[in-house]
């Protein structure tokens, strides 16, 4: 069911909002229209260290819908913020007035000629582009530190780069085609004739405005040499003044004006991009100097070599990773001046990749390095040495005081002033107090972040924070002639700045372009251009203490695309958001009604909708797991009778068991007499009337599982395995709908039989149970009792770890290998048949293809490629769906809350088209997965199967 705001919500809003709110009501749906406070304050918080409260979320999902919204916004003065991912670290993707969701919608995308192009939403994630366009051998230009959650909206409304893109393949250098939306509704297709013609008739005033600033740019040589060298270096301050000087017709520099607005002149409803080679060899090196200046100097020497990426990084920033795991040992001998480059060459082949190796050796042939240059090509060995670089920003995440931010500011020097600068900048901090404070950056294009923690709590530090920024920019402007946003956008944080680095005129220009595009400002007011000067130091994001399990967050975002319920309640991020404001709300006895209905609200949109899978962790920066922070939730909301039967449960889990099996006996009678279509009716009408408590049936529910009395199987060739059938196997069968017949443990028999195993089952299982049902209900102290339990079982069949363990079901061997004796070797399926199987089964693939889903405990065991190897040995054609996470079922809420797992996989039957079956390794899943698909999932038991002898 979707989730909607109260009509009181919308009804509390001033007079101008709530017309607006009547206007868009008629052709947006209700749950795309949300004045809920906690949705309002999820979404009006992005990664910056700003934080303004919008009065009206809204999603649209086609162009027309954007163009409407625009109109009513004119006749409401209402101002509009376009935002994607919330990545954005200026403070671009926030409002107090209405925030225009990309999230969520705008996911289309399409490879043009040949990989050579790529046809792209706003709400498409750079990785999943790139993902698209890797058996092309290409990828687009940008390459974000974010792109594994920034989506391309964002990316090209700040004119993101990376580590490798440099400015010759930034979204501005490869921009090809737009799709726009103007302030005024206007519909442009730079990339069709047509609407080029129509949009120059129409708008002509608009098309002679641009040109007139054009003409008087060229008129300006002084300006025009400006501009040029502004762009010869990482330039994201103001707007793209550079088009004004690359291009000559008025719509080629519109489109490219619109590359680094921060969606201040118009909305990109598509923007097609030139791609660029992925080339397939790399080699890194990671270089040590004695201090900067000589690392700059090395950098200057590799300036037009063959070289992809030069990363430096100061003393401080080697020395806030050099203790950690995995880290070269060199790093904690260095001195206290030294400095490092992380360089990457790359080519199309091993014998160009030698060629290039040696040549970035004779550049730095001349070179101070505390060590030889050694390059690696070992894809483990450069895993290795990039996370150095990986390593940083999470160092000082993880580090910082709860209740601090993290701020990263990004500047520009020119190459000649790379060292000078670098040493400057070292010097503000300390000067400033921030000794703590690390450097590193993008070396090739003079590109530094400085990282350092912040408070802004306390009057005194936002003072110190004022105090730094002040006389870094007129350093960086005034001394050097840098940029002060080499990639990070100029939003909120260096609006006030803008004219100090461009000078009046071409400030004036861009007032000029802005009123232009913009004349009733409706467009993310305040963003880019500010003649406040203290805007930068206003509406600052607290952090205030929630929970030591989420302190730590930096709300970046980069959890959410890894979230199941991120499109239909709230994600990680927003989780920590609203848990942080119910903290603060507690502590200080402010607004008691507002902390009511947060807790109210967060029932469903944050606790009952969290599927706790932990994928989440996988992605943080920190390694914050959002969801067992949900579990202890759920565990302090538990009364004394919930927690007696939960412990009735787990001390007789054989009848509970057994009860299970009987249930799922007679919903199978009942599907048999009443037919699917009646039973689901039926199932629908129960669960309406419950108010939602009650679970609804599915046509692939499983029938019950036969009860099998488990006895040892020795055959006495050499092999023994302590095979232990999760209880879910032990409960669950195949469902009628398909057409296998067995439960999964007989398909797991058979295989072992096949290999000739001995198969010995632990004492007592029928009572036995990994403990991942309680944990997740939010009961650990049954879950870790009956984890002993299993434990004792499995030491004493195993002989003291001494045989290795199957257990059917990932996720519980995921909790197993956690928390009992490490001496048990256990395993799930593919992992077992990739280890012990392969050289005793001769396997034979089948014809067709067939579908994949590594569950969410696969994939944070490692085990997401194993599988698929094991599905590649089976079968001809292995398909992964793209965009489809964890599968939402968690469990046993595809029952309780199958809003959830339908969210989860609303992608999913796009992507298996042309596959008759799937297969995974959680009993559970494979129910919503089956569902959702339209085809049967099982284990990857009944495929090797089916396709060994």
């Amino acid at each position: 069911m979707p989730w909607t705001s109260r009509p009181a919500d919308a009804a509390a809003l001033p007079e101008r909002y709530r017309r607006f709110h009547a206007e868009a009501s008629a052709f947006l749906a209700p749950e795309d229209l949300m004045t809920d406070p906690l949705r309002t304050l999820a979404f009006g918080t992005d990664a910056s260290f700003y934080r303004l409260l919008p009065r009206m979320v809204v999603r649209p999902r086609t162009p027309e819908a954007v163009q409407r919204l625009l109109e009513a916004a004119r006749r409401y003065r209402v101002s509009l913020t376009f935002r994607a991912a919330g990545t954005s670290l200026s403070g671009q993707s926030v409002t107090d007035s209405v925030l225009v969701l990309v999230a969520g919608a705008w996911r289309r995308w399409e490879v043009l000629d040949g990989g050579e192009r790529i046809a792209l939403e706003p709400g498409v994630i750079g990785a999943e582009a790139n993902a698209s366009l890797a058996p092309y051998g290409r990828k687009i230009g940008p390459d974000p530190a974010s792109i594994n959650a920034a989506m391309v909206g964002g990316i090209v409304a700040n004119n993101s780069s990376g580590m490798c893109c440099g400015t010759a393949q930034n979204s501005y250098r490869t921009a090809a085609a737009m799709k726009l939306v103007l302030a005024d509704g206007a519909f442009l297709d730079t990339g069709d004739a047509p609407s080029r013609r129509r949009f120059a008739e129409t708008h002509r005033d608009l098309c002679q405005g641009l040109a007139a600033i054009r003409d008087e740019i060229a008129g300006d040589d002084a300006l025009s040499r400006r501009i040029r060298e502004k762009f010869r270096i990482k330039n994201t301050t103001g707007y793209s003044l550079n088009a004004f000087v690359d291009f000559h017709d008025p719509i080629d520099i519109l489109m490219h004006l619109m590359v680094g607005s921060e969606g201040t002149l118009g909305f990109m409803a598509e923007v097609t991009l030139d791609t660029v080679v992925e080339h397939p060899c790399k080699a890194s090196a990671l270089l040590l100097f004695p201090d900067i200046e000589q690392a700059a100097r090395a950098t200057m020497a590799l300036k037009g070599g063959p070289v992809a990426a030069a990363e430096l990084m100061d003393r401080a920033s080697l020395r806030s990773v050099e203790s950690k795991p995995g880290m070269p040992a060199s790093l904690a001998a260095l001195g206290p001046e030294a400095c490092a480059l992380l360089v990457e060459t790359r080519a199309a082949d091993r014998e160009a990749l030698g060629r290039q190796t040696g040549e970035v050796g004779r550049l730095l042939s001349s070179a101070t390095t505390l060590a030889p240059v050694a390059f690696t090509s070992d894809k483990a060995e450069t895993e290795r040495l990039w996370d150095v670089r990986r390593g940083l920003f999470p160092a000082v995440g993880a580090a910082r005081p709860i209740g601090t931010t993290v701020v990263i500011e990004d500047v520009a020097f020119p190459m000649q002033h790379l060292a000078a600068g670098t040493v400057e900048l070292q010097r503000l901090m300390r000067a400033h107090g921030y000794a703590e404070g690390i450097i590193f950056g993008h070396a090739l294009d003079g590109n530094l972040h400085f990282v350092f923690t912040q408070g802004f709590e306390d009057p005194a530090e936002i003072r110190r924070y004022q105090g730094l920024m002040d006389e870094v920019c007129r350093t960086v402007v005034e001394r050097f002639d840098g940029s002060l946003k080499g990639e990070h956008g100029t939003g909120r944080n260096m609006a006030p700045f803008v004219e100090l680095e461009w000078g009046q005129k071409a400030y004036a220009l861009m007032k000029r372009l802005k009123a232009l595009l913009d004349p009733d400002q409706i467009l993310n007011p305040g963003v880019v251009l500010n003649d406040d000067a203290q805007a930068h130091l206003k509406n600052l994001k607290p952090l205030p203490r929630a929970h030591e399990m989420v302190d730590r967050c930096t709300e970046c975002g980069f959890c959410e695309p890894r979230c199941p319920s991120r499109d239909l309640s709230t994600s990680p991020r927003q989780r920590i958001v609203v848990q942080r404001e119910v903290a603060r709300l507690r502590r200080s006895g402010q607004d008691p009604a507002r902390l009511e209905r947060l807790v109210k609200d967060f029932g469903w949109l944050g606790e009952a909708t969290c599927a706790a899978d932990g994928l989440c962790a996988t992605a943080c920066p920190v390694a914050i797991d959002t969801g067992a922070f949900m579990k202890t939730l759920r565990a302090a909301g538990h009364g004394e009778e919930a927690r007696k039967a939960a412990a009735r449960q787990a001390a007789r889990y054989d009848r509970f068991a057994a009860r299970v099996r009987l249930g799922l006996g007679a919903a199978g009678a009942a599907q048999a007499v009443l037919g699917s279509g009646l039973l689901r009716g039926l199932s629908s009408a129960a669960r309406a009337l419950s108010g939602g408590r009650l679970p609804l049936w599915n046509r692939w529910t499983p029938g019950p599982a036969p009860a099998v009395d488990f006895r040892d199987v020795v055959r006495g060739e050499g092999r023994r395995v302590v095979y232990f059938p999760s209880c879910i196997v032990r409960m669950m069968g195949p469902a009628r709908a398909d057409p296998e017949s067995r439960a999964v443990f007989e398909a797991a028999l058979s295989v072992l039989g096949k290999a000739g195993y001995d198969v010995l089952f632990p004492a007592g299982l029928p009572s036995l149970c990994c403990g991942l049902t309680f944990d997740s209900k939010g009961f650990p102290d049954l879950a870790d009792r009956k984890a002993r339990e299993l434990e004792r079982a499995l030491l004493e069949k195993s002989e003291g770890g001494a045989i290795p363990v199957l257990c059917d079901t990932s996720p519980c061997v995921q909790r197993m290998k956690k928390g009992v004796d490490p001496r048990l070797s256990i395993h799930e399926p593919a992992e077992f048949v990739q280890r012990f199987l392969l050289d005793r089964l001769r396997f034979r693939r089948q014809p067709g293809a067939v579908a994949v889903h590594p569950t969410c405990s696969t994939v944070k065991m490692g085990l997401a490629g194993g599988l698929r190897a094991v599905a590649e040995a089976c079968a001809e054609t292995v398909v992964v769906p793209p965009r489809v996470g964890c599968c939402g079922f968690a469990g046993d809420r595809g029952y309780t809350h199958p809003e959830l797992n339908a969210s989860a996989l609303s992608e999913l039957r796009a992507g298996v088209g042309g596959c008759g079956e799937g297969f995974s390794n959680s009993r559970t899943c494979e129910i919503g997965l089956s569902l959702h698909a339209g085809i049967p999932y099982r284990s990857i038991l009944f495929l090797v199967d089916r396709c060994t002898t």
